[in-house]
């Protein structure tokens, strides 16, 4: 093996060549390896380098990549934007290189990282980015406005229990899963109404689609599922107050189906042709300029899928309050995959939190845990250095797949049973151990968000086939 052999399956002239081949020789005597092992060993690390820096073999390559790709851009990267991160010993190394890379972007102002922090595309879910004058596709997210939704039940949770086959039969016949499903026939709703749909470029495509899947949920980690909600702190809002006390609650999580998904993936594309000068390793964090027509359209799709995303909530929600037939006391929701245009130190910025959940001065959100695990009303605190935002759920502490091969349908469901939650469908993927611990997150916050009442999960719904990838952030 030479250098040669390494330019040929990408590596560049420079320091790195000499560094790599001194590794593959250490492997190859090491593992007793071929030469093509070798090879392909390399080609792992330099497609995903940040996920070798801390290896004994391997961790001088991967270091030399990225800091070879500073210094060979047409982009200033050298001068990371400041910014802090919350609960750092339980964040994997791979998506801390991911934040390091967003803010040394030339348009980062402000970056923070939430405690359930992972590995998404180009940002890392869970990561908090504020940038001039530009918007990030994969920065927000490729499930554009996926988004949490609570309806308070005036009633006690116990109901349930009273009456478990008629919830069941309530959240099967009102919720649909899975990449691809829709209502037959339509379901109509105000948001289809929106003139952006017949003039956005995106939009217009999709729209018959979209409108066919109004009402519907994804796979991964979107749920609908009922709960005892536990009120500690009245939850105020312009609609009215919940007091102190127990209720049934329902809580859902999705997002903007494919839509969303079409409008990420077109700019996205177009963000990497505008931006082809970036080191490979910044390439998925490419960026469109809001002066920009590109960015221009982006934005205005992103906007109008997160109408859509919360009319799709606003429907499932509809649907099973009519069954349940329940006056409602209060309803919470956001969005935690989005891009707003917010102040910071006197600027205006753009804030992209992919998943994480908005938490300006009194702004409530719902932050939820697994389907074991408690979730949480909030309201937040408005941490400047946080960017005014907090974790959007637990956070995934494994990949999907790792999670297929650790657990099993007989110890989970045995583990659900014992505490008290009864399961309708889920994949494998989404087994409460593949979650972190929601209660450490939230300590890890708690100078982020006063938490107001606490959900407990009773009845689960979400789609049974496993999900396509290991960050949770797509849907189809």
């Amino acid at each position: 093996m030479n250098g040669n052999d390494l330019l040929r399956i990408g590596y560049q002239q420079g320091k790195v060549i000499k560094v790599a081949l001194a590794a593959a020789r250490t492997f190859r005597q090491q593992n007793h390896a071929s030469a093509e092992n070798a090879l392909n060993a390399l080609t792992e690390v330099l497609n995903a380098p940040e996920s070798f820096t801390g290896d004994p073999l391997f961790g001088a390559v991967a270091e030399t990549l990225l800091s070879e790709a500073l210094t060979n851009s047409g982009y200033d990267v050298s001068n990371p934007a400041p910014y802090r991160v919350w609960g750092a010993s339980n964040i994997e190394p791979g998506a801390m290189e991911q934040m390091k890379r967003a803010v040394s972007l030339p348009v980062a102002v402000r970056g923070a990282m939430m405690p359930d922090a992972h590995v998404g595309y180009g940002l890392p879910v869970g990561g908090v980015l504020a940038t001039h004058n530009s918007v990030i596709p994969y920065a927000v997210g490729v499930d554009i406005a996926c988004r949490m939704r609570l309806t308070i039940f005036n009633t006690p949770p116990y109901l349930l229990e009273q009456k478990r086959e008629k919830f069941r039969r309530i959240l099967e016949d009102n919720t649909r899963f899975g990449p691809g499903v829709t209502w037959e026939p339509r379901i109509d709703h105000p948001v289809m109404e929106d003139p952006l749909w017949d003039e956005h470029p995106i939009a217009r495509q999709f729209k018959d689609r979209a409108w066919r899947q109004l009402g519907t949920s994804g796979s991964g980690n979107h749920f609908v599922e009922f709960g005892a909600l536990t009120v500690t702190t009245p939850i105020a809002d312009s609609a009215g107050t919940v007091p102190p006390g127990k209720y049934l609650a329902l809580l859902s999580h999705s997002g903007s189906r494919r839509l969303g998904m079409e409008i990420a993936e077109h700019y996205t594309a177009i963000a990497m042709q505008q931006r082809a000068a970036l080191p490979k390793a910044f390439l998925q964090l490419a960026w469109l300029d809001l002066d920009n027509w590109a960015g221009a359209e982006y934005w205005a799709g992103m906007e109008l899928a997160g109408r859509y995303a919360s009319a799709n909530h606003e429907v499932i929600h509809a649907l099973i309050a009519e069954a349940v037939r329940i006056d409602v006391l209060g309803v919470v929701e956001n969005h935690h995959n989005f891009a707003w245009k917010e102040s910071f130190e006197g600027q205006e910025v753009i804030v992209h939190r992919k998943g994480a959940t908005p938490a300006g001065v009194g702004v409530l959100g719902v932050i939820p845990g697994s389907m074991a695990a408690p979730g949480y009303v909030v309201r937040g605190r408005g941490e400047p250095e946080s960017l005014a935002s907090a974790s959007h759920g637990a956070g995934r502490r494994m990949s999907r797949g790792e999670a297929m091969k650790r657990f099993d349908w007989t110890t989970v469901k045995k583990k659900l049973k014992a505490e008290g939650v009864d399961l309708l469908s889920a994949g494998l993927d989404e087994s409460p151990g593949a979650y972190k611990d929601i209660k450490l997150v939230m300590a890890d916050q708690a100078d982020l968000v006063e938490t107001l009442a606490e959900f407990a999960p009773l009845m689960v719904k979400m789609d049974a086939t496993p999900a396509r990838n290991n960050h949770g952030d797509r849907d189809a």
